[in-house]
């Protein structure tokens, strides 16, 4: 239960942004004065731009951190105990990324201010990529993945 208790609460998290508080209009709401207050001599479409990019990372982010929590979930880490890396455990991992990203798009099918789109569950899988890897490269430069010698 320790280990799938985050997963489910950041698959809530991610739940709940993908409903009304979460569409372009609310969040723009937010980054765009902010922007408009930082920078006031950029444009409205360059503001749209950063707006989107700023949408898109946070994709590209919370899907990298869900399969992080998975991977987590399904490896069951104990302190102090050396595992190599299971590429296998990684591939489960994105594959409950993905197949949540795919979900959550067809639920913003029926919200009435998003869409579903096939380019989200690409982003979202690019995240679950980039997170894996780039927790995969930590672990081999911090030996995390090093076989003990007997």
């Amino acid at each position: 239960m320790k280990y799938w208790t985050p997963v489910l609460l950041w698959m809530a998290l991610i739940f709940g942004a993908s409903g009304e508080r979460g569409s372009f209009k609310q969040s723009s709401r937010i980054i765009a004065p902010l922007l408009h207050w930082l920078f006031p001599h950029l444009s409205e479409d360059f503001i749209y731009g950063v707006v989107l990019v700023i949408r898109k990372c946070a994709h590209l982010s919370e899907y990298g951190i869900l399969a992080l929590l998975v991977w987590r979930a399904l490896r069951k880490p104990v302190r102090g105990k050396i595992r190599p890396w299971q590429w296998t455990e990684a591939a489960e991992a994105l594959w409950f990324a993905v197949l949540y990203a795919a979900t959550d798009e067809f639920h913003q099918t029926f919200i009435p201010s998003r869409e579903g789109c096939l380019r989200d569950v690409c982003i979202d899988t690019t995240g679950a990529v980039i997170g894996l890897f780039l927790f995969w490269l930590l672990g081999c430069w911090r030996n995390w993945w090093r076989v003990e010698a007997n």
